[in-house]
C-alpha cells in the first residue's frame, strides 16, 4: 500500500483527487487544505509521496518541502494541476517507483 498526502486549496478538487487515488487498491490518500493540516498529518503518519495540487502558493510549497524533507529526506514530492485521472496515476506511479535524486 502506497500512502499519499494530497495538498490543495480547493475543497471539491481535493476531495475528487483523494477519491480517485483511494479507488486504487494499492493506494491510500489523505487530503489537507492548509499547510498546518498537512504538517500535522505528515508528522503523524508515514507517506510514500506528497502530491501538491492547484492553489498552493510557491512560498507555501517551498516551506512545506523544507518541513517534509527535514522529517523524511527521501520523500518524493510532485505537483499535479489537473489533466485527468490517467495523467494523475501516471505521475504518481512514476514518482513512487523512480529513485529520488
Amino acid at each position: 500500500m502506497k500512502n499519499i498526502l494530497v495538498i490543495g486549496r480547493h475543497p471539491q478538487i481535493l476531495e475528487t483527487v483523494v477519491r480517485l487515488i483511494n479507488s486504487q487498491p494499492d493506494m491510500k490518500a489523505i487530503g489537507a487544505l492548509s499547510d498546518d493540516e498537512a504538517k500535522k498529518v505528515f508528522g503523524e503518519q508515514t507517506f510514500d509521496l506528497v502530491l501538491i495540487g492547484g492553489g498552493v502558493e510557491e512560498k507555501s510549497e517551498a516551506g512545506l518541502k523544507v518541513f517534509f524533507e527535514k522529517i523524511n529526506p527521501r520523500i518524493k514530492i510532485i505537483k499535479h494541476y489537473g489533466g485527468g485521472s490517467g495523467l494523475l496515476f501516471n505521475e504518481i506511479t512514476e514518482a513512487i517507483y523512480a529513485t529520488k535524486k
